[in-house]
């Protein structure tokens, strides 16, 4: 589930305890966690909601300023019925540290070399390292550009980076990405 700058700012300050969503099938479950910028939201609640009994509150509790802007949001992100989704943040975003974890042992190359070929193999062209290698060459060059260098569009190429983000080899910039410690310790090894 995403979640948009303005809830995950109101959810760590503390002004924001829902989300709404439409859904033809509800996948989430009370309990589900998400990891995103702001750290680990969970799932706290999940419920049908009435477009037309949303009052102010519960656009603020979303973090909209109105409900037209709330009820304009989630029309454009899905179809069927709305549902109120009860979140908290459940802690910090683990990979944070694992990026900062730039003291990499040989069994830790080993391990991320193995889960880096795995990916490769289960894509049609290998991708890991070359998009580990792109990104230490080009920080903060928007997705667009180097998906478009990459020869991949640009949800693919995000959804890649994401999955690098994920072992805490890159990490998301105000415009573009670039290598975490972690990812310029595993390229370092790799050359020596």
């Amino acid at each position: 589930m995403l979640f948009t700058a303005a809830t995950l700012r109101g959810l760590a300050d503390g002004r924001v305890n829902c989300t709404y969503r439409r859904w033809e099938v509800v996948r989430p479950k009370v309990g589900s966690r998400f990891t995103t910028a702001a750290g680990v939201v969970e799932v706290t609640s999940i419920a049908p909601a009435h477009e037309e009994q949303l009052t102010e509150q519960d656009a603020a509790d979303a973090g909209f300023d109105s409900v037209a802007a709330l009820v304009k949001w989630t029309s454009a992100k899905g179809g069927g019925d709305l549902y109120r989704i009860g979140i908290v943040l459940a802690g910090p975003d683990p990979r944070v540290e694992l990026r900062r974890s730039d003291q990499l042992t040989p069994a830790d190359v080993s391990a991320l070399r193995a889960r880096l070929e795995r990916m490769d193999r289960a894509a049609a062209h290998p991708w890991t390292h070359s998009t580990l290698r792109q990104i230490q060459r080009l920080p903060g060059v928007v997705s667009t550009e180097l998906a478009a260098e990459a020869g991949q569009d640009r949800p693919t190429y995000k959804l890649r980076v994401r999955r690098l983000k994920a072992l805490g080899l890159t990490e998301s910039l105000e415009r573009g990405y670039r290598l975490s410690p972690r990812g310029q310790a595993y390229l370092a090894a790799l050359n020596s």
